[in-house]
């Protein structure tokens, strides 16, 4: 028999806020609240300083990040907060929301100009790996992003997937990738990939930068 009741934390965000309490419960179980509550305060800066430099921008670009690629999923969760943050619109992400199967022909209509390619829980190698059957379906060549070379393959794993900090360094990657003009990118070259690279040298995986 156990001689202390377990504590059991039900660790299950939908929203970027929901993430920064995870954090504090986290802490406050381990006994680092002090160290969680630095992490989530370090984390908020670092988003408003990113949405205080996209908040009045005219030019927010047509984004759509595919969470699954056979069949096609919008993005859900946190990650469509990420995408306005950045300074991008989807129309076809689930705010707050799983993400759910859509048909390809939504995304040929939203004809997006930037295309973010974050199958969940995929790290880069797994992305580039599956690209072949993104890039098979139908009207691929016709959308935007693709004719504009704005097609990047990301960790999903690392920056996008996993609700914790990092999610911070994926919005700072995201708004790199689409005003690369206002944002630069310190973080490791491998974090993306720009999908052209691999149409133009197959097997080349080296990352690139925006």
């Amino acid at each position: 028999m156990l001689t202390k009741q377990p504590e059991i934390l039900w660790l299950s965000p939908q929203s970027l806020e929901e993430i920064a309490a995870n954090l504090r419960e986290l802490g406050e179980a381990t006994g680092h609240a002090a160290e969680a509550e630095e992490l989530i305060a370090i984390g908020r800066a670092k988003l408003e300083n990113i949405a205080a430099a996209t908040r009045n921008l005219k030019d927010r670009p047509r984004v759509f990040c595919v969470e699954w690629l056979d069949p096609i999923y919008c993005s859900g969760h946190w990650l469509p907060e990420m995408v306005e943050i950045a300074g991008g619109v989807d129309a076809l992400a689930r705010k707050g929301a799983d993400s759910v199967r859509i048909p390809w022909s939504d995304v040929v209509m939203w004809a997006p100009e930037i295309l973010i390619v974050t199958p969940c829980g995929f790290n880069l190698e797994k992305v580039i790996e599956q690209m072949p059957r993104l890039m098979s379906y139908p009207g691929w060549s016709n959308v935007p992003a693709v004719r504009d070379g704005k097609v990047y393959a990301v960790d999903a794993n690392s920056y996008f997937a996993r609700p914790g900090p990092r999610v911070v360094e994926g919005t700072e990657l995201l708004a790199h990738l689409f005003h690369p003009d206002l944002f630069g990118w310190e973080g490791p070259s491998s974090a993306f990939l720009k999908v052209d690279l691999l149409t133009a040298a197959p097997g080349n995986h080296s990352a690139a930068q925006a």
